[in-house]
């Protein structure tokens, strides 16, 4: 059986590393944390978060230790190898493992974690950096169930809502189902939005149809806010979307399903990438159909 969580081992504090961190050391849950960016290290020690020397003393003796890595190099690097920090991790322990990554990557994961006795939770979570530090973020679940029902109140200090779908790589696949929508939705966003614009409509009352049209979902109704500012600041840049897009795929090719608009969203964000936007958020789709179609900056 699992250990009970006591004390964190962190291992990432990037955009969203960070905050959530926050948030479970605040809830009575102390963090020990590493990242291989001192300057990271030394804002998390500026807000109150133990850090650690290395990955192996951030992970050393901890019962539960949870990880916000960028990709599947960066996880496999951390995690793996001879001096991999699996193998410092106490036998009965659990990992959670929070970002998108490949299923191929957190299958490797299991594998190495399974032989260490350790159980593994894939609890990649959904959001941005924008809200991290509110616990808004959600997550989605699957791995050992007695593990999750174990940290389950852990998870609930950096998650508003918890989802176990299973005892595999379940939650590799939802969120991989979750984020295609997110990126064919900033596509049809782009078009939608030049089509209107090239018929005349004023930049801002196009954005209020929009909010109140029946397409107006969550994510629509997030982005028409920067948008009226044209803010194209990035909460999740268009580099970021493009290789969530590549795991879709690459995860559509695994199971035989043909993505023919993840394709063609994918070739979008090479070009915004080619362009310079690769560093911009995800919703400039819409500045790359304005500039196909000939238009400029709308007035504002």
């Amino acid at each position: 059986m699992s250990k009970s969580p006591k004390d964190i081992g962190w291992i990432g504090l990037g955009k969203i590393g960070l905050p959530m961190s926050l948030l479970v050391d605040k809830s009575g849950y102390p963090v020990t944390a590493y990242d291989l960016s001192q300057a990271r290290l030394a804002t998390a020690r500026g807000q109150g978060i133990a850090v650690a020397s290395s990955a192996i003393e951030a992970v050393n003796g901890r019962s539960v230790v949870i990880t916000s890595l960028p990709d599947d190099t960066a996880l496999r690097a951390a995690m793996l190898g001879s001096d991999g920090n699996l193998r410092a991790m106490e036998p009965e322990s659990i990992l959670i493992e929070t970002s998108t990554i490949s299923a191929e990557a957190s299958r490797e994961i299991d594998a190495a974690a399974r032989a260490r006795d350790i159980s593994y939770l894939r609890a990649p979570v959904s959001g941005n950096a924008s809200i991290a530090h509110t616990g808004g973020l959600t997550c989605v679940v699957s791995g050992p169930k007695a593990a999750f029902e174990v940290v389950r109140p852990l998870l609930t200090a950096f998650t508003r809502a918890q989802t176990y779908v299973g005892a595999t790589e379940e939650a590799r696949y939802a969120k991989l189902a979750v984020n295609l929508m997110i990126a064919v939705s900033a596509a049809m966003m782009a078009e939608s939005l030049t089509l209107a614009r090239k018929g005349g409509i004023a930049w801002q009352d196009l954005l209020t149809v929009l909010e109140d049209s029946a397409v107006a979902s969550p994510m629509v109704k997030y982005k028409t806010a920067p948008l009226r500012r044209r803010d194209f600041e990035t909460t999740f840049s268009c580099r970021q979307m493009a290789k969530d897009l590549d795991l879709i795929l690459q995860a559509g090719h695994a199971v035989g399903v043909p993505l023919q608009l993840a394709a063609h969203v994918r070739e979008t964000y090479g070009s915004l990438i080619a362009q310079g936007d690769g560093e911009a958020d995800f919703i400039a789709t819409v500045r790359h159909i304005e500039r196909l179609a000939g238009l400029g900056e709308p007035e504002l």
